[in-house]
């Protein structure tokens, strides 16, 4: 059988910038090990396959890979997935804002489609994280020493390292610049004889409220033991830990926040996140993540029947 694939650069408005992913929007037949195998041949860092079968139950299936595994929630291909089923005619937009909802393995995710002149402007999508926040987090000497910058760099006047789990555990770090957040190198040989392994973290998140973007309120990537020196990626699933870290500090108070986050730079596919918060105090917040894509290519693919 043949499958047609859309890829789409998600969180910009700019061709090969943001983050690379491909959708399949008619995805049935499909099992589990053919859906793995498209993945690693496609080598993106997500591909989405869409079933429709229960449309009319609780909207659309959408099932994630990385060429590792299955993924169970992700925000990239929210927004993807979006502009792909819009593009394609599948989801019609005769209003300026139509509700969709896309299901993924950890639920039914409620999707908002902002048109423009009947084309999708923005997609956003609403979450309620339930945070779990633990301030015991290692020396800034050693945090500094793993991420190879000078400890100054750490900013610990407005804020100061978290861990903030909503359901994926990050190390969060507040850095004193742009520059900072870009010149940091993870050192795993550091690392693994600091006290940091013994927390649940394997991911990090750095942050500064300086950007290069005027558009942009601050600047995020993601390092660690898992991520390549090189690599700056996505950091669409970090933002319910991210926004519950900002709401967490002493000096935050409750009401409605907008603001946009930016990571990597035009070298390394630079995205754009607008966020919306809805801080009600505790752990009484609600995040709407939005973002636009630019649909890059078209294919099909022949998979074996039996396959």
């Amino acid at each position: 059988m043949e499958y047609t694939f859309y890829t789409a650069d998600v969180f910009t408005n700019r061709l090969f910038q943001g983050a690379q992913i491909a959708v399949f929007p008619e995805a049935e037949g499909l099992n589990t090990h053919a859906m793995q195998q498209l993945a690693n041949e496609l080598n993106l860092s997500e591909t989405v396959f869409v079933f429709s079968s229960d449309r009319e139950a609780d909207g659309r299936t959408m099932r994630i890979f990385s060429p590792l595994g299955e993924i169970d929630f992700a925000g990239h291909p929210i927004i993807a997935t979006a502009f792909v089923l819009v593009r394609t005619g599948d989801v019609v937009l005769d209003a300026p804002s139509t509700m969709i909802r896309l299901k993924q393995n950890t639920g039914s995710v409620d999707i908002n489609i902002i048109a423009l002149d009947g084309q999708p402007e923005l997609v956003q999508f609403s979450l309620t994280p339930e945070p779990l926040i633990d301030r015991f987090v290692p020396r800034e000497t050693e945090i500094a020493e793993f991420l190879n910058i000078p400890v100054g760099s750490i900013d610990n006047k407005k804020y100061q390292p978290m861990m903030v789990s909503c359901g994926f555990p990050y190390l969060v770090v507040p850095l004193t610049s742009y520059q900072a957040v870009r010149d940091a190198r993870f050192d795993f040989s550091i690392w693994s004889g600091t006290t940091a392994p013994a927390t649940s973290a394997q991911e990090i998140l750095l942050f500064s409220n300086q950007t290069a973007n005027s558009a942009a309120k601050f600047h995020a990537r993601l390092v660690g033991p898992r991520i390549g020196v090189g690599e700056d990626p996505p950091i669409g699933s970090s933002i319910p830990a991210f926004t519950s870290y900002l709401c967490a500090q002493s000096n935050a108070h409750r009401g409605s926040y907008r603001f946009a986050v930016d990571r990597g730079t035009e070298e390394t596919r630079l995205s754009l996140l607008h966020i919306e918060i809805d801080n009600k105090g505790g752990n009484q917040l609600t995040v709407h993540v939005g973002g636009q894509a630019v649909m890059v290519s078209k294919g099909r693919i022949s998979v074996p029947v039996s396959f």
